[in-house]
């Protein structure tokens, strides 16, 4: 939801709410900011009868000259110097005043005359009985809050099982929950198909197992790809996840009945979906789609970031019933076949996938509402739509790219412009680092806030820095081997704005995850909650990474010129650890700057409400 404060003192704030996330804007443009120290922020929780100033990180070097970890501090004496803020504490379905106080003056000596801004806020409920919702899980073992409450210790080596049970619905926060509620509801008579890549988690299993027991008609097509080899050193590495999925089925004892196939067929790609549909017996209720990019794994639900997508739509779960038709035939080539014979079964699977819908392939084309796009399919044209979507964007593109920047994008975004008020500002959220690959032949391709893109990158504190102590990440926890921060795969376009777009689901807008790969996605347009619980999210992930991307590139930079002073804070690029003592902050907010641009997205957000103050 949108919301906008009354001007106060020239200011305006601006507010979007997710379900545990609100990212707030400060509009300054009419105010008088000299000597403006930055904001501390207070929120007033009627529900739990709380008003409080928030905490803060940063602080003031003159008032405490060597912060370390056991440093607590408030906004009150310490405010925030920005005007772009998130509050990552949120619950659902609540209601809260947020109010931003001005603070001028000097750290020692701070003047809180000025009046505070107040914004009335409401966040999404977690559940609805509407066509979609969303549930993300935390994402960042790699967090100072994993560190404070867990000591950075993987889950099952917290002792007791309560300890254990905290710390995995910590990092689930509310997906586990969902994804078992998902099947859970399915009824005797009911039809319940699922469609895995990897079907490793117990919990999950046994959901299905027990729908299974009370009469449910499940059926499940999994991958069994034999794609076992043996590597340079001579160390067997069995079928994955073939072998995996098999075990777990074995363990819990899903019958043979609910296997309606073990998926086999183009050993070389990856049966990639993570899908469920829920076909009711009873015409009177909603069919319903379980898609997204979780993995149904330990790491896939309490480690790198991932989301579920709940969708209530007949129309969608019709598509989606069709294409699981098509795989339960385990479709395309079987190892040992010629190549004529491999190359003719792949391009007849591919027919058959495109052959279920018609799908857009430019903006023009996506209808509102939700539509279905299933891989694997032959041409580039519903990946250049993606692209297009981001390069054409009206002022703000998002996306999450788990395994690199797809050349396609950076062919297009290479001649944006900083400058130019048409192009968007684009953020690229991304496993591992964009680098030049070794020994590769091309020319390396960078992107950078010349082109308006800004980029953060899966990273973590290796070393304690001042009140930041070290932190720990998904794969040292023992969660995930091989992507362990960002897994997630979804494009935003606009999403403030009176046509959001959100692209979601399992593929990651690459060639191989297009042509090869059996995916799916949801193209949704239109719908401002599906877009503002997609954006809040985006901005808390982003955020996050980013102040670690710095860090990581400016400790790199500290090694190779060891003799270099760390940045003051003042630049675009630069990390400072303390607050500023002055208003030279601002500085950050200058026109062209990416702060100023963020700013700029909230203030043209689409129908903000002004909620009235909630009274004590």
């Amino acid at each position: 939801m949108h919301f906008v404060s009354d001007a106060v003192g020239g200011y305006t704030a601006f507010a979007v709410s997710g379900i545990n996330t609100v990212s707030f804007a400060i509009d300054y443009s009419k105010a008088d900011t000299k000597g403006l120290l930055g904001f501390a922020v207070e929120r007033h929780d009627p529900a739990e009868n709380q008003r409080y100033y928030v905490y803060g990180f940063k602080v003031f070097q003159s008032v405490i000259p060597k912060p370390d970890e056991d440093t607590v501090v408030l906004t009150y004496d310490h405010p925030i110097q920005s005007f772009v803020w998130d509050d990552f504490t949120a619950k659902p379905g609540r209601r809260y005043d947020y109010y931003f106080h001005p603070l001028r003056g000097e750290p020692k000596n701070i003047d809180r005359t000025d009046p505070p801004i107040r914004i009335g806020v409401k966040t999404e409920p977690l559940y609805t009985d509407g066509m979609h919702d969303v549930f993300f899980n935390r994402g960042v073992a790699s967090s100072q809050a994993y560190r404070r409450r867990f000591g950075n210790r993987s889950p099952d080596k917290l002792g007791s099982p309560e300890k254990v049970e905290e710390a995995l619905k910590w990092l689930s926060r509310d997906l586990d929950d969902a994804l078992l509620r998902f099947i859970a509801q399915a009824e005797k008579g009911d039809t319940l198909l699922g469609c895995f890549y990897e079907f490793r988690y117990q919990p999950v299993a046994e959901s299905f197992k027990a729908a299974c027991e009370r009469g449910v008609d499940v059926r499940l097509v999994i991958d069994a790809k034999e794609n076992s080899y043996t590597d340079k050193k001579g160390k067997f590495h069995e079928s994955f996840p073939r072998e995996e999925n098999k075990k777990l089925v074995r363990a819990v004892g899903i019958p043979e009945s609910a296997i309606a196939r073990w998926r086999e067929n183009n050993p070389d790609a990856i049966q990639h979906n993570k899908f469920m549909v829920l076909l009711p017996k009873d015409l009177n209720r909603k069919s319903q789609v379980w898609t997204g990019s979780t993995n149904l794994s330990m790491g896939g639900v309490h480690g790198q970031t991932n989301v579920g997508h709940w969708v209530r739509d007949t129309d969608i779960a019709k598509a989606f019933e069709a294409y699981w038709t098509l795989l339960a035939q385990d479709p395309g080539a079987a190892a040992g076949e010629s190549l004529a014979e491999s190359k003719a079964k792949r391009k007849a699977f591919r027919a058959a996938v495109m052959a279920l819908e018609d799908v857009p392939h430019e903006h023009s084309e996506i209808r509102t509402g939700v539509s279905s796009i299933f891989s694997p399919r032959a041409g580039s044209e519903v990946l250049d739509m993606y692209v297009n979507e981001l390069d054409t964007a009206q002022s703000y593109g998002g996306v999450t790219l788990a395994f690199g920047i797809n050349e396609r994008f950076k062919k297009a975004f290479l001649d944006n412009s900083s400058q130019s008020s048409v192009n968007p500002v684009l953020f690229l959220l991304l496993e591992k680092r964009d680098r030049p690959k070794a020994n590769s032949k091309k020319p390396f391709v960078r992107l950078s806030a010349q082109q308006n893109v800004y980029q953060a990158w899966g990273s973590y504190l290796k070393d304690p820095v001042y009140q930041w102590s070290r932190e720990t990440n998904a794969r040292a926890l023992g969660l995930n081997n091989h992507v362990a921060y960002v897994h997630s795969k979804f494009l935003l376009r606009d999403p403030l704005g009176d046509d959001p777009v959100v692209v979601t689901g399992s593929a990651n807008f690459s060639d191989p995850s297009t042509n090869e790969n059996d995916e799916n996605m949801l193209v949704i347009r239109g719908h401002r909650r599906a877009a503002d619980i997609y954006f809040t999210e985006f901005n808390r992930l982003f955020n996050h990474y980013y102040f670690r991307s710095v860090r990581e590139t400016l400790s790199e930079h500290m090694q190779k010129n060891p003799n270099v002073e760390q940045a003051s804070g003042s630049g675009e690029g630069s990390a400072s650890l303390f607050l500023d003592e002055t208003d030279s902050w601002l500085q950050k907010y200058k026109p062209g700057t990416l702060k100023a641009k963020r700013v700029k997205v909230f203030l043209d957000m689409a129908q903000p409400q002004n909620l009235p103050p909630v009274q004590p």
